[in-house]
């Protein structure tokens, strides 16, 4: 069944457009409430928000919603997502709430919802919200003294650092090292820093000085060229860069080289390994995830089980079969010993104590395979169905049959905004990109 309100990770999109509204952000308060509440306990929710001005409206209007139906509020301020899902089993909340368009440019936003546990809400779930936000709820308020009351949470910031740092273990510190850390002046601007300076790390922190519309401008991990030249200018040994809600992450070596979410994985699934760690076999990862991942860990003797595109795909394969480690090559990284969303800054530290344990440069260390050639073009449109016509059908399937069993094709339409994602790869890097360019351009024409 489609889903009217909900895409691939929450509601998103353009603030005060013709989705993401106060209103529909107070509706969404009621029917999310009504159908946490269990019992005639005073329930209450967790909201956290990234730094986006908008943010402060729907907050509001979210407050709002909750209170209504008789939830007690506890708002976190500016933090990232996984802080607000670690938040909600470590505060005993019934619902976590961030408000966050994650890498999306300022004027979007968004509403991620979380269970007690602090894991995302399942399809079926969010089908069941989507039902109530379109129901009559007004019976259902509650009146006098049954109406919630919201509060601030001033020591939510100080929790999360404590947590993050916890991951590591006793004897590791980061002494010596110098960190250039880019928060995409995002969720993370705070605590991120905090937490590599008081491990011990030289910290030189960018975007870090959000003020409501410079999120993820040019920095974080959707543009990391700042971080590259601010990496290379220190010499520093390591540059972190996170995106608007920091739960995914980027990694530029010592020689301002990038490192995508694919090595890391295998720097984290690896060093696991070898401590007896690593649960599942291997780890879980989406079709985006480039084919030399693959081959590097079956060298191993592990496996890599392919989901769908989304977080919470890859989540869902790993609590269903047994993984510990997973994510997605956009630096979304999963890491269930410790967290159970994507958290940029957990699976930055991973990484920093395989490089103080083994010694080594980070460049050596996050170089543990050879990419397959791959190209991802994005085609934005503006009205339609464009992977339903014909001619494009063919066009795909007919660039198929010409990569053959040696390489891989994935078009899909992303679930957050007007945009056809075509990706491919495969050994001939030449007839890959004539192939992912013909689509592109077939799109265009179309769309």
């Amino acid at each position: 069944m489609a889903r009217k309100y909900f895409g691939t990770d929450g509601i998103r999109g353009l603030a005060n457009g013709s989705k993401l509204t106060p209103e529909l952000a107070l509706r969404v308060g009621m029917a999310t409430g009504l159908a946490f509440k269990r019992g005639d306990y005073t329930h209450r929710v967790v909201i956290g928000k990234d730094t986006r001005r908008s943010g402060y409206m729907i907050e509001n209007a979210l407050t709002a919603g909750f209170t209504a139906v008789g939830m007690d509020v506890l708002l976190l301020g500016p933090m990232p997502t996984p802080a607000v899902a670690m938040l909600t089993r470590s505060l005993r909340a019934d619902i976590g709430v961030m408000i966050s368009a994650s890498h999306n440019p300022f004027d979007d936003n968004g509403i991620k919802l979380f269970r007690p546990d602090g894991y995302k809400l399942s399809d079926s779930f969010e089908l069941e919200i989507e039902k109530l936000i379109d129901a009559d709820l007004g019976p259902r308020l509650a009146r006098g003294r049954n109406i919630g009351k919201a509060r601030r949470i001033d020591e939510a910031r100080t929790r999360y650092v404590e947590y993050a740092k916890r991951t590591l273990p006793r004897d590791i510190d980061f002494n010596g090292l110098r960190i250039v850390v880019d928060c995409a002046n995002g969720a993370a601007y705070k605590v991120a820093p905090e937490v590599l300076w008081e491990l011990g790390a030289e910290v030189i922190a960018v975007g870090v000085s959000p003020d409501g519309y410079n999120i993820n401008d040019g920095c974080g991990s959707t543009a990391p060229k700042a971080l590259i030249d601010k990496v290379k200018e220190l010499r520093a040994d390591i540059g972190i860069a996170l995106d608007g809600d920091a739960d995914r992450v980027l990694i530029v070596d010592e020689k301002g080289e990038v490192v995508d979410g694919d090595q890391l994985m295998a720097v984290i699934a690896s060093s696991w390994h070898n401590r007896g760690q690593l649960q599942g076999g291997g780890l879980v990862a989406t079709i985006m995830s480039n084919l030399g991942l693959q081959r590097y860990l079956a060298g191993m003797g592990l496996t890599l089980e392919r989901t769908q595109v989304g977080d919470r795909y890859v989540l869902e394969a790993m609590r269903g079969k047994g993984f510990n480690v997973g994510g997605e090559q956009s630096g979304h990284i999963i890491l269930s010993d410790f967290t159970t969303t994507g958290d940029g800054l957990v699976a930055a530290l991973q990484l920093l104590s395989v490089v103080r344990e083994e010694g080594r440069p980070v460049s050596e260390v996050c170089h543990r395979f050879e990419r397959v050639p791959q190209l991802l073009q994005n085609v934005r449109f503006q009205r339609g169905k464009p992977l339903e016509d014909k001619t494009i059908k063919k066009l795909i399937a007919d660039s198929q049959a010409r990569l053959g069993d040696g390489g891989r094709l994935i078009i899909r339409e992303s679930g957050t905004e007007p945009v056809i994602r075509v990706m491919g790869e495969g050994d001939d890097e030449l007839l890959v990109n004539q192939v992912v360019n013909e689509i592109v351009t077939a799109i265009g024409q179309v769309a």
